[in-house]
């Protein structure tokens, strides 16, 4: 009756090693380390650095709501800075002629 448990435990341990790709030994704790790794600087981290932002936003809007100004930089007139042909800057040289 000792078999029953020692072929469950055998088929336990198969599952889950050809659930994990089918490696073995140090090549399978190696893959599941970098895996882990990358997993933590592309998704972990930066999701946790943007919610650590948002809360020091909310946190210094909500303590002062004159002091905190929302930082961007305007976007350009693409007409006035020459991205876009034609009449450029029309309405200025004609105050400029008079």
């Amino acid at each position: 009756m000792s078999s029953g448990w020692k072929s469950t435990y055998g088929n336990v341990r198969s599952f889950l090693g050809n659930s994990m790709g089918g490696l073995r030994g140090g090549s399978n704790l190696a893959s599941w380390v970098v895996a882990g790794t990358l997993a933590y600087f592309l998704w972990v981290k930066p999701s946790q650095q943007l919610r650590k932002e948002q809360q020091e936003k909310a946190k210094a809007a909500a303590t002062d709501p004159n002091r905190y100004i929302e930082k961007q930089r305007p976007v350009p007139n693409p007409q006035e800075t020459g991205l876009i042909y034609g009449n450029k800057n029309r309405g200025n040289r004609s105050a400029d002629k008079e």
